[in-house]
C-alpha cells in the first residue's frame, strides 16, 4: 500500500483540521445494533445458525424482521470511522451521511470477514494451501475482492495466516496449515490478489477501484499455538520460536504491502496481543514497516479486563492505544475513554495522530474520498455469477483435493458403474461451504450428489448415517444391493470447525467409523470421501479403508470437483498442508519438529508413545496421483548467493500427472536446536506417462538462517542437508558444508 505525494498531503491537511474527538472517532468501528423483532438474544441466534438448528436463510429472515440502529447521529458527528454491514443500499445511505453531513466529510470504511470467497466461495484455506499454487491463491483472492467491492465492502478481514500445528483448534480450517514457509507464500499471494488489482480489466488503462480491497492479515500473532488447541486460550513460547514459526507469514504479508492487520485474542507470554507493544508497535510497525493500521478483534480491548491485565475500560483503552492498536472493533471504548486519557496525559496526541493518519491513509488509498458510493451498475454486476468465477472456484476445488489411499485401484471410477452414494453430508448443498463464509447463495452450491449426477453416471443416494445421525441398517443393505461400488461421504459439519469450534477428539464424529465398518462388511468396494475442516485422526481409517480421498470443504463447486476426480477427468494433484495424526493424543503434530537427543525409535527410552506411533499417519506434503513418480539423481550446487538443487522426476505410471516437487533443508549443527526438516521451496512439474524431466529449485543463502532468542536473524557456517521429494517423509538427500 503506497500513497502518492498528493494523497499524503490531503491526509495531512485533514489531520490539521480535525478535532480530538473526530480523530478518536476514526478509531471506532461498530456494527449496527439489533434492537427488536425477535424473541431471543442475538448471541443465541448466531449459535443456532452455527450449530445447524436454523439455516442461513432462516437467520437472514430473522434479521430482516429486526430493527437496526445504524448510529446515524454518531456518523454525522464524526464519531465512527468504520462499520460492518452487507447491504449496498444502506452502505450508500450511511456513506452519504458521513461524506455530506459530517463536518469533515470523511468516508466510512466497510469491513467484513471474507476468508475464502465472497459469493464465489472457494476452498477453505487449509485445503487451498495444499494446492501449493501461489498463482491460484492470488487469483481466488482477486475474485473475492472484485465481488465484495461492488457491494461496498472495501476491507477484507483476510487473509487468515496463522500457522496451525494442532488440529484440535477449530480455526485451523481458516489458515494455510502447519508450515511457516508455505504459509508465507500463501500470505504474500493473497495480499497481492486482494490489493493489486486496480488496473486489471481496464482496457483503456484507467483505474477501476472496484477491483481491489484493503487486506487485513490476521490473527496477529501466535493464535495458532493456543494451548490445548482451545480457542481464545493462552500462548507461551520463546522469542526464537515466535520469529521462526509464527511471525514469518505476517512479515511476508507486510512486505507484500498488506494495508492492515488484526490483533489476535490470545495473550502471548502473559501479554494479550491486543495490548502487546512488542508485537504491535516494535515488531509489526517499526521493524516490518506496516503502513496502514491495526484493528482489534471483536470486543478484544474490553476483554483485557477479563485477561486481568487491565483494571477497567479506561485502563484497557490506554494500554491498547499506547501499544499501537489503532482501531477498536465493537466496544466504543476509544470514543468513551481516550479523550480523557489524552487530557490526563496517559495517552499522547502523537499516538492519536498516528492512528488517525494510518486509518485516513488506507481510506485515501482505497479511493473512498473521491468515489465513496456504489454505482447501480456495480451493485448488480454479480447478480449472476460470471462463468469465469464459477470456473475458478472449480479449479481451486480440484487442485485442493488430496488422494490419500488407492490400494486396490478402485479409483478412478468408470461411468458405467452403478454407484451407491452414502452419507448425509453427500446430499447437503450447504455443508460444502465450510466455516466463515458469509455471502454465498444456496442456488450456487453443487452438492456431492448433484456433482456425480451431473456426469451422467448411474447414482443412487442412501443417507445411511452422518456426523450426528444414527446408522440405518436397512439403507446400508439397499446401498450394497444397488451399487457396483459404494462412495461413502463422511466427516464434519461446517460448524464443527472454525471459530469457537475446537474439538478434544479429532476422530470422525458420531458413529461414522461404525458406518464405514458396516459398509466394508458388505464386500462391495468402498471409496471413502472425507469432508472436513481439520486434519482428522485417521489411524483406524488408514488401517482398514483401501481408498481414501481428502475432499475438505471446497466451496460452491465441490460436487463437480469431486466428481471430476472420482471419475478421473481430473488427476488429483493436492498435497497435505497439515500432518494427519493416528490418534488425537499425538497433537500438536507437525513435520518440522526440533531435533531431540533421543529421537523416536524402536528402543524404549526414546521420544515416542507406548500406545501410538510417533509419526503421522499422513505427513505434511503427502498426496497421491492416479500415476506414480520416481525421483533420482539429486545434485546440489553452490553458487555465490544460493544453492541450486536439480533432481530428475519420472512419471512411471500410465497417465499424465502433475507432481509438486518439494525442497527441504536441515541445519545440522547450530547454536539453537533446529528442525529436522524445513520446507524451503517447491515446484510443479507435469509429465506424460513415461516422461522424465529435470526439476530445478533454488534456495537463496539469505533464507538459510534463523532467528535466535534475541530475535536476531543469523546464518551460521556448518553442515546442511538438502532433501528433495514428493512429501516431507519421502525424499532424496544430499549433505554439504557451507561457509557464509
Amino acid at each position: 500500500m503506497k500513497l502518492t505525494l498528493q494523497q499524503q498531503q490531503r491526509v495531512d491537511a485533514l489531520l490539521q483540521q480535525m478535532t480530538l474527538e473526530e480523530k478518536i472517532g476514526q478509531m471506532n468501528q461498530l456494527s449496527p445494533s439489533l434492537v427488536g423483532g425477535f424473541d431471543m438474544s442475538f448471541e443465541e441466534m448466531i449459535e443456532m445458525a452455527m450449530d445447524g438448528r436454523i439455516t442461513q436463510e432462516e437467520l437472514s429472515e430473522m434479521f430482516s424482521k429486526a430493527e437496526r440502529d445504524y448510529r446515524e447521529d454518531d456518523i454525522r458527528k464524526g464519531l465512527i470511522g468504520s462499520v460492518m454491514l452487507q447491504d449496498p443500499d444502506k452502505y450508500n445511505e450511511l456513506q452519504r451521511i458521513a461524506v455530506e453531513e459530517s463536518r469533515m466529510g470523511i468516508p466510512l470504511i466497510i469491513g467484513l470477514d471474507v476468508i475464502h470467497g465472497f459469493r464465489s466461495v472457494y476452498p477453505i484455506a487449509l485445503a487451498e494451501a495444499g494446492a501449493f499454487d501461489p498463482d491460484l491463491f492470488q487469483r481466488t483472492a482477486r475474485m473475492a475482492a472484485k465481488e465484495s467491492r461492488t457491494q461496498g465492502i472495501s476491507w477484507h478481514f483476510a487473509p487468515m495466516i496463522d500457522v496451525g500445528r494442532d488440529s484440535r483448534w477449530g480455526r485451523v480450517s481458516e489458515g494455510p496449515g502447519e508450515d511457516p514457509y508455505l504459509a508465507s507464500r500463501f500470505a504474500e499471494a493473497k495480499i497481492h490478489g486482494l490489493q493489486d488489482g486496480a488496473y486489471e480489466d481496464a482496457a483503456d488503462g484507467t483505474e477501476r477501484r472496484e477491483n481491489y480491497v484493503a487486506a487485513c492479515m490476521k490473527h496477529y500473532v501466535a493464535y495458532g499455538a493456543a494451548e490445548s488447541g482451545r480457542d481464545y486460550n493462552t500462548t507461551s513460547m520463546s522469542i526464537s520460536q515466535l520469529h521462526n514459526v509464527y511471525l514469518p507469514p505476517f512479515k511476508a504479508a507486510t512486505e507484500a504491502g498488506a494495508a492492515t492487520a488484526m490483533a489476535s485474542f490470545n495473550d502471548l507470554n502473559g501479554v494479550p496481543c491486543t495490548v502487546n507493544t512488542y508485537t504491535l508497535r516494535r515488531t509489526l510497525k517499526e521493524r516490518y514497516g506496516l503502513q496502514g493500521f491495526v484493528v482489534s478483534d471483536a470486543n478484544a480491548i474490553r476483554e483485557c479486563i477479563d485477561h486481568g491485565i487491565a483494571a477497567d475500560r479506561y485502563d484497557a483503552a490506554r494500554q491498547a492505544a499506547n501499544a499501537g492498536m489503532d482501531m477498536d472493533m465493537g466496544t466504543s471504548i476509544y470514543v468513551e475513554e481516550l479523550k480523557n486519557a489524552v487530557e490526563r496525559g496517559d495517552v499522547s496526541m502523537e499516538v492519536i495522530d498516528e492512528a488517525a493518519r494510518r486509518i485516513l491513509s488506507v481510506k485515501m488509498w482505497l479511493d473512498l474520498f473521491d468515489h465513496p458510493y456504489i454505482t447501480d451498475e456495480a451493485k448488480h454486476r454479480y447478480d449472476k455469477l460470471p462463468k469465469g468465477h464459477v470456473d475458478l472456484t472449480l479449479e481451486a476445488a480440484q487442485k485442493s483435493i488430496v488422494l490419500l489411499k488407492n490400494d486396490d485401484h478402485v479409483l478412478p471410477l468408470k461411468k458405467e458403474q452403478k454407484i451407491s452414494l452414502v452419507g448425509s453430508l453427500a446430499a447437503n448443498p450447504t455443508e460444502i461451504i465450510g466455516a466463515w463464509a458469509m455471502s454465498w447463495k444456496s442456488e450456487d452450491c453443487v452438492s456431492i450428489l448433484d456433482g456425480l449426477k451431473n456426469t451422467g453416471a448411474a447414482v443412487e443416494y442412501f443417507p445411511c448415517g452422518g456426523p450426528a445421525e444414527e446408522i440405518n441398517e436397512e439403507e446400508i443393505a439397499q446401498a450394497a444391493a444397488y451399487g457396483d461400488v459404494i462412495v461413502a461421504v463422511v466427516g464434519e459439519y461446517s460448524a464443527m470447525s472454525g471459530e469457537a469450534s475446537s474439538r478434544a477428539d479429532t476422530t470422525l464424529p458420531g458413529k461414522q467409523r461404525e458406518l464405514l465398518a458396516k459398509l466394508l462388511a458388505t464386500g462391495k468396494p468402498v471409496v471413502t470421501l472425507l469432508m472436513n475442516g481439520r486434519a482428522l485422526a485417521l489411524g483406524w481409517e488408514a488401517e482398514h479403508l483401501p481408498t481414501i480421498v481428502e475432499g475438505w470443504q471446497l466451496g460452491i463447486q465441490m460436487g463437480n470437483a469431486v466428481a471430476s476426480v472420482l471419475f478421473g477427468d481430473y488427476n488429483p494433484t493436492g498435497k497435505l498442508a497439515a500432518s494427519f495424526p493416528y490418534v488425537t493424543g499425538q497433537l500438536p503434530l507437525y513435520y518440522n519438529h526440533p531435533s531431540t537427543g533421543r529421537p523416536g525409535g524402536k528402543f524404549k527410552f526414546t521420544s515416542k508413545y507406548i500406545d501410538a506411533p510417533f509419526e503421522p499417519v499422513f505427513p505434511f506434503g503427502y498426496g497421491l496421483s492416479y500415476t506414480t513418480f520416481a525421483y533420482c539423481d539429486l545434485t546440489v550446487k553452490e553458487t555465490e548467493d544460493a544453492l541450486v538443487a536439480c533432481v530428475k522426476v519420472k512419471n512411471t505410471g500410465e497417465v499424465c500427472g502433475t507432481e509438486t516437487v518439494q525442497l527441504y533443508m536441515q541445519d545440522v549443527t547450530a547454536s539453537l536446536v533446529r528442525p529436522v526438516k524445513e520446507l524451503k521451496g517447491f515446484a510443479k512439474v507435469t509429465l506424460a506417462a513415461g516422461e522424465e524431466k529435470e526439476v530445478v529449485i533454488e534456495l537463496k543463502k539469505a533464507d538459510m538462517g534463523f532467528y535466535n532468542n534475541d530475535g536476531v536473524y543469523v546464518r551460521e557456517d556448518g553442515k546442511f542437508r538438502i532433501f528433495v521429494g514428493g512429501s516431507s517423509a519421502d525424499t532424496l538427500m544430499q549433505e554439504l558444508d557451507l561457509a557464509f
